[in-house]
């Protein structure tokens, strides 16, 4: 969830929602004359959560991410000198187009780990693809450095870049190719895959479509902007009880087959193949994983 750097209400609200990453902005979402506000407030912010989780090591925040301002720019430099210490967990990076930009990220993220005396890449990478060049270079980025852990579509600057309406229609299919082109891209690179947001606070219906569908184009999350949206988001990715035990009726097949020597595996007149059962056998994971089975 994007959470305005400047706005240290709800920053400490934040801190405290069922929602599993924050990001703290500095980038698009703070005005520039607030941009300084919002970087003592997030330094501030993560030094009182380390101090919390020394004296209470079992305390638990959503993962705490910083949006920065866009690399290359001072705003950049001022952004990580500000932010990069003990309570940070990764950084978003806004508008990339190519590994040059991740390589700067790199220099300067090591520095700043260095003078707070921080393990050396402990700091993780959120990747924001936001332009169409950006998008036919998603796999070098995506595999450009073990920091990344993931890819994020921006949205509303791609659509800027392509001439776009300005209202979105239906599930944002004009822009299906873009966020299957990432996820794709993702996948390949082995990290995770974040969907943009959805703009209508008031749209629920279209919030929860536009949801599952990011989950069927293989994102593994979407990126939200406010705590409303946290449920539907929530929902869409998380395995429901019927997936769950098709799952399990898989592998109990599977294993009962297997069992009897069979190689051939029949279920509900389908044939099952491996691809299938590990596709069971990660969703059974990803409910336990999320508490939704035990």
């Amino acid at each position: 969830m994007f959470v305005p750097g400047d706005r240290q209400r709800m920053i400490d609200k934040a801190l405290a929602l069922q929602t599993d990453a924050i990001m703290m902005d500095i980038e698009d979402g703070v005005a520039p004359s607030q941009k300084e506000t919002a970087r003592q407030q997030i330094g501030a912010s993560l030094d009182q959560i380390t101090e919390l989780l020394q004296a209470h090591p079992d305390h638990r925040t959503p993962a705490r991410f910083v949006r920065v301002n866009a690399v290359g720019s001072e705003r950049f430099i001022e952004d990580i000198k500000a932010v990069v210490r003990p309570g940070l967990e990764g950084l978003v990076i806004p508008k990339v187009d190519g590994i040059d930009q991740i390589r700067v990220v790199e220099d300067e993220l090591g520095r700043a780990e260095v003078a707070h005396h921080m393990p050396g890449g402990s700091v993780e990478l959120l990747v924001a693809i936001e332009s169409p060049i950006g998008l036919f270079q998603a796999y070098p980025i995506a595999s450009s450095s073990p920091r990344i852990i993931g890819l994020m579509f921006g949205a509303e600057d791609f659509t800027r870049e392509m001439n776009l309406p300005v209202r979105r229609e239906g599930e944002a299919v004009e822009m299906i190719y873009a966020r299957s082109a990432i996820a794709t891209a993702a996948a390949a690179a082995r990290v995770q895959a974040v969907d943009g947001v959805w703009v209508d606070l008031k749209d629920t219906d279209g919030l929860r479509r536009f949801a599952r569908q990011a989950r069927r184009l293989g994102m593994s999350g979407i990126s939200i902007i406010h705590p409303s949206q946290i449920d539907e988001a929530n929902a869409a990715f998380t395995p429901s009880p019927e997936d769950i035990a098709y799952a399990r009726e898989v592998l109990a097949a599977f294993d009962a087959a297997r069992a009897r020597g069979e190689g051939a595996i029949a279920f509900r007149g389908q044939l099952l193949d491996f691809p299938i059962v590990d596709r069971a056998r990660q969703t059974v994971a990803l409910a336990k994983s999320l508490g939704a089975i035990q």
